[in-house]
């Protein structure tokens, strides 16, 4: 019998993995129709009526500004204290141009495809991440609390080859649904983009950096499945995957983010994760010191930057993966099995 194919039987068999999957999917979805119902596609009636809006807009500066002007006067002919509210010169009171109040501001949100959905492509992948974590770490770690892993050695002896194989059932069967879910998401929201937003000037280009980003995010659900795997057979039981990330959470990101800015060290967020995993997927943050001063020759000041990029992040995914089921391989192979 296959070792490989009973595993990721036993995987799918698990009420648990069944349940949490369908919980991640119905995520996305409500994502998708989330997303459906709060845009609207622009047609000539929208902005007709955006532009009334912008026109009631600038009357009411117009009548707010005559007022005050009005009031500015009469304060003055009155001798009435100005304690800074208006200025020496009642006539600078006036009201915007009309150009400066924009149509756009009026418009309902509409779904652009082009602009808006990689970073949908961020959700998606937080949201398969996650189930990924916790299915990988209920799978080794419900073997290991319940004896099975023991049992299972007992007619199979080589530890790293059982540890490894279930290891790729767990990352076939997160491909097997993030693949399926990557698709109907690109599909979803392509829908969405018709119905209730605009396709226009989506390209080859475009889909191609989409593909790419979607990529990635399989990428970044597979190495986050394989942490959650790794984690909670280093400590042979769930607790220790889903502790550690709150550990990781609340006092190594959290709490470093405090200490950091309190000791004003430049650049705090490059030293969280959760930059690193944004940088991956958009592939590149760039981080401001608004302590900092750029002068420019117009006399304008510009905080410095610093870019994490989509290759930094792979480094440190990489390493962090490599470090973690390592030691869960290390420690597999040198621990007593009992």
């Amino acid at each position: 019998m296959s070792l490989y194919r009973t595993e990721l039987r036993r995987l799918t068999k698990r009420r648990f993995t069944r349940y949490m999957t369908l919980l991640g999917l119905l995520v996305l979805l409500a994502v998708v129709v989330g997303t459906f119902f709060t845009n609207q596609k622009l047609d000539a009636d929208a902005i007709a009526r955006a532009e009334r809006q912008a026109d009631q807009q600038y009357e009411q500066q117009v009548h707010w500004s005559e007022q005050e002007r009005a009031a500015c006067e009469a304060a003055k002919a009155a001798g009435t204290p100005n304690d800074g509210r208006y200025p020496d010169d009642c006539s600078v009171i006036s009201a915007p141009p009309r150009e400066a109040i924009e149509t756009s501001w009026f418009l309902p949100s509409t779904f652009d495809f082009r602009e808006t959905f990689p970073e949908t492509l961020v959700t998606f992948a937080a949201i398969l991440a996650l189930v990924g974590f916790v299915i990988g770490a209920s799978f080794i770690g419900a073997e290991w609390s319940s004896g099975g892993m023991m049992n299972l050695l007992l007619w199979r002896p080589k530890r790293l080859t059982v540890l490894l194989t279930k290891l790729a059932a767990l990352l076939t069967g997160m491909l097997a649904v993030a693949l399926p879910a990557a698709v109907a998401w690109f599909a979803g929201f392509w829908l969405v983009a018709t119905f209730r937003g605009t396709t226009e000037k989506v390209t080859s280009g475009v889909w191609q950096s989409a593909g790419l980003t979607g990529l990635r995010a399989l990428l970044l659900v597979l190495v986050v499945s394989t942490l959650g795997f790794a984690l909670a057979s280093l400590g042979r039981h769930t607790a220790m995957a889903l502790g550690g990330v709150v550990a990781v959470a609340v006092v190594g990101q959290f709490g470093l983010g405090i200490l950091l800015d309190m000791a004003g060290v430049r650049f705090p967020e490059a030293w969280l994760l959760p930059t690193y995993a944004l940088a991956w997927m958009q592939k590149k943050v760039t981080l401001q010191d608004w302590d900092s001063c750029n002068a420019t020759v117009f006399g304008e000041c510009k905080p410095e930057t610093f870019d994490v990029t989509w290759q930094h992040s792979s480094v440190l995914l990489a390493v962090g993966a490599a470090v973690v089921l390592g030691s869960a391989l290390w420690a597999m192979r040198r621990r007593d099995i009992s």
